[in-house]
């Protein structure tokens, strides 16, 4: 198993390599020159507990790490680290909606699916590299992947992590979670801007040739946590697998029946984890974009057309408030026939006019997706609704899915059986959730809010959070966008050149 760079200019690269570098040198993104197909052998997953089924999935990326050793990495990323004995359980709740619950993880949210496993896949890593270099590891985060990360790479051996996160981007308890960090290893700057600006801010660095150099120098190399690296990724294919044979166990479909999946997306390493999983021979059928109203995606989806020209709005939704959806260049590379010049050519389009259009065989070749975007009111509105009927509780990224799934079974007709992305825990955004479902907030800090929410809904405050009222702040830094170079210097006590 080798890996190419999307843009075509990097020379290939096995699994370790490909993750250790987390970015191509030409500033493409790593992609396996073929993927792996379980069409015959699909019979065997079923009953697998979800680490069985995570060995199963990612192994035949990695040949080169031995079975024995990549079975305790998976054991060591998901034993006893989730309240919820099935890992990512899927939850019916009334006559058409399968969630997919991936936030029962130490931060409370769907990066911790693959966030745990990623720092046990780097440490392999390194030990079969051989090399001497420390790994700093640089994230970009519109909110979850920051505390995910800090939390998986919490005082590794060999490895520093630095997350970038926008000044006014996150809820509170996201930032909360972050800027609370405790790890030795560990390093959280607040960007004087928005994730675009972060993600592209890291990108840059990565691409900065002589600063990368003079890192190298002081003993350091560059990698990356978000899901533009491929170790990222791999990981989240393993969760739509395992979900798809819950719903065959609840016989809600019949092993070989095609499976809806309905993704709350900004970055799309979600949703592309799922066409991933499509394309090795799952039985997956439509893969329901969901945006917020920064619906650069679903524009994308409807017309061919991705055009990042707009206002980013700052929703209720944050951790989708993207508008340079960096993973699109992975389905880009796939739909395009893996034609490297072509997407060298569109990526170039878009950073230097901030849009691209694909041609008419690439859009048909997008036929598996179909995007559809939801207003505030309209994901409020679907908490309450849910919430009344059911009694059961979404936070508001899920419910952006939520409604993106229902606006897809009335504008189709398609009444196939879909299982829902639920990516965070409701308590991650109490204060949009209470405000949605009309509880009586008011003058309450967010500690109460999660409180009366708990109480409302009959369940009990996650103790992640309770923690988090006597966490001592250890971050409070602030950088302009132009100058994020300067955090990397600072935690590594660097007076290298500029």
């Amino acid at each position: 198993m080798y890996y190419q760079s999307t843009r075509g200019k990097s020379v290939k690269r096995t699994g370790i390599q490909a993750v250790i570098a987390g970015i191509a040198e030409d500033g493409g993104l790593f992609v396996p020159m073929e993927l792996p197909n379980f069409s015959g052998e699909w019979a065997d997953f079923a009953g697998l507990s979800y680490e069985e089924t995570a060995f199963r999935v990612m192994s035949p990326f990695f040949p080169e790490i031995p079975v024995g050793k990549f079975k305790a990495a998976v054991a060591n990323a998901y034993g006893g680290k989730f309240e919820n004995p099935k890992i990512a359980p899927v939850v019916s709740v009334g006559d058409h909606f399968n969630f997919l619950e991936l936030y029962h993880g130490p931060t409370l949210a769907f990066k911790d699916m693959a966030l745990s496993f990623l720092p046990e896949l780097m440490k392999l890593a390194l030990e079969a590299e051989g090399k001497g270099e420390e790994i700093l590891i640089l994230t970009a985060t519109s909110g979850d992947t920051g505390k995910a990360a800090l939390e998986g790479f919490k005082n590794k051996e060999g490895i520093k992590i630095l997350v970038f996160y926008p000044k006014d981007g996150v809820s509170e308890m996201q930032k909360r979670q972050m800027v609370t960090e405790d790890g030795g290893n560990a390093f959280v700057a607040a960007v004087d801007g928005n994730f675009d600006n972060a993600q592209s801010g890291v990108k840059n660095l990565f691409m900065d040739e002589d600063f990368c150099e003079a890192v190298k120098g002081e003993g350091y190399r560059f990698s990356s946590a978000n899901s533009i690296n491929i170790g990222r990724l791999v990981p989240q294919i393993a969760y739509y697998v395992y979900g798809y044979f819950q719903l065959v166990a609840q016989r809600k479909i019949a092993l070989g029946e095609l499976l809806n999946v309905a993704v709350p997306t900004g970055n799309f390493g979600n949703i592309l984890a799922a066409y991933y999983a499509k394309q090795m021979g799952l039985p997956l059928g439509r893969l329901i974009c969901a945006s917020n109203e920064n619906h650069v995606l679903s524009d994308f989806f409807g017309t061919g057309i991705y055009d990042r020209n707009r206002p980013l709005h700052l929703t209720t939704s944050p951790s989708m408030d993207i508008l340079i959806s960096s993973n699109l260049e992975r389905l880009i590379y796939e739909i395009s026939g893996r034609d490297s010049e072509k997407v060298a050519s569109l990526m170039q389009n878009l950073q230097e006019n901030g849009r691209y259009e694909i041609d008419e065989v690439m859009k048909e070749n997008l036929q598996d997706f179909y995007g559809v975007y939801s207003t505030e009111e309209e994901i409020a509105v679907q908490i309450k609704e849910v919430f009344d009927a059911t009694g059961y509780l979404m936070d508001t990224h899920t419910a952006v899915g939520a409604h993106a799934y229902s606006r897809y079974r009335e504008e189709s007709g398609d009444r196939n059986c879909a299982m829902l992305i639920s990516t965070a825990s409701p308590f991650k955004f109490s204060e949009a959730v209470a405000e949605a479902l009309n509880f009586s907030a008011a003058g309450l800090d967010f500690y109460q809010v999660s409180e009366l929410l708990a109480k409302e809904a009959n369940l009990s405050v996650p103790k992640q959070l309770e923690k988090l009222k006597t966490a001592q702040v250890r971050f409070n830094q602030v950088y302009a966008k132009e100058d994020m170079k300067s955090a990397v210097m600072e935690f590594l006590g660097l007076q290298v050149k500029r």
